[in-house]
This record gives C-alpha cells, structure tokens and sequence, in this order.
C-alpha cells in the first residue's frame, strides 16, 4: 500500500526568490554556518578542531601584533548587501567603533579579512571569497590553509581586485609589513 507524506513548507525558505538577510535571520539554529552569496545559500558545518586551534592562534598572534587602535575579532556577521552576507573566521576592526554597532558589520569598517580553509570551505574561501571580499573593499585577505604545512596567502586590494597572493611556507618566519608589521612562524598555528 502506496502512503502518500503530508506536504511541508519551511517558513524560512523562500519561493522562487533569492534569499535575503531577512531569511537567513529566520533559520534555527542548528550549529551550521549560513552565509549568501547573491542570495544562495552557503553552508558549511560546525568548524572542525583544528579549524578552530588555528583561528584562536591567530588572533592570539594578531592581537599581540596589532597597533593599540586596531583589533582581531572571530566570526562576525558581515553585510555586503540584501543579498550577500559572509562570516570571516577572523576580522580586524578599528577599536574605535561603537560597541552598540548592531548584529551586522559593515565590509568598510575593516582593514583584514581572514578565512581558515577546511575541506568543505576551499574552492570558496580560494575564489567566491577573493572575489567578493574584493567587491566589497576589504583592503586585504588572509587565507591560511592548515592542510599545507600551514600556508598564508596573503591578497592586498588593487583597485576593485586582489593582486595574486603572495605564499607563506611553515618552518621559516614570515615576515610581513602590511597592513601592520607582524612575524611569526605558521607553524605556531597548529603545532
């Protein structure tokens, strides 16, 4: 005997539409990262272990490395428009602005975007993020890749795009001058 299932809707998934903001505010949370690009939707699971050792060295790093008006902060709500709205593992913001800035943060108010890669993260973090976090001005973007040794890439803004990324190798100090001076060894990042 044939059952035929009851119909149901999601009140949280639009018909036929782009998704928006709004849409995505709606969705329980259920410990998955949701993000937009051009109203899609993008998900990735709950961050793995060394995802999160590295993103927590980092800004450890990039804390002690900042000058005092400047500051590293993870997973922030980023808004680029109705419909596109990212989650960096890692920004640094002025310490200026308000702390009653809002849920969302504005691509304008940052110096430094940084994604960690994962495996369900990489073809976006290594193209649909450099694009857009271009599109969006961000002066410069970090991608750390933990499975190659670790690797920094480092991409500065040039116009409305990033300039090919220059490659940092674990087991030598990396040395860097902008957009703040900073050295350490990549290798402090998962060892």
């Amino acid at each position: 005997m044939a059952t035929i299932e009851p119909s149901r809707t999601d009140p949280f998934l639009p018909s036929g539409r782009p998704f928006t903001i709004d849409d995505l505010l709606e969705i329980p949370d259920d410990g998955n990262r949701y993000e937009l690009f051009n109203g899609s939707l993008l998900v990735s699971p709950a961050p793995s272990r060394v995802h999160q050792r590295v993103v927590y060295r980092l800004q450890r790093l990039l804390d002690d490395a900042l000058p005092p008006d400047l500051e590293p902060v993870a997973t922030i709500n980023m808004r680029v428009s109705e419909k596109d709205y990212y989650i960096p593992d890692l920004v640094v913001l002025p310490m200026d602005l308000p702390d009653s800035d809002g849920l969302m943060h504005s691509p304008k108010d940052m110096l430094l975007a940084v994604e960690v890669g994962s495996p369900s993260t990489k073809m976006r973090d290594e193209d649909l993020k450099v694009k857009a976090y271009a599109k969006a001005g961000i002066p410069f973007y970090w991608r750390v890749e933990p499975d190659e040794g670790p690797a920094l890439y480092v991409y500065e803004l040039n116009g409305d795009r990033y300039k090919p990324p220059t490659t940092y190798k674990a087991g030598a100090v990396t040395e860097l001058s902008k957009p703040f001076r900073m050295s350490f060894d990549l290798a402090q990042l998962t060892d």
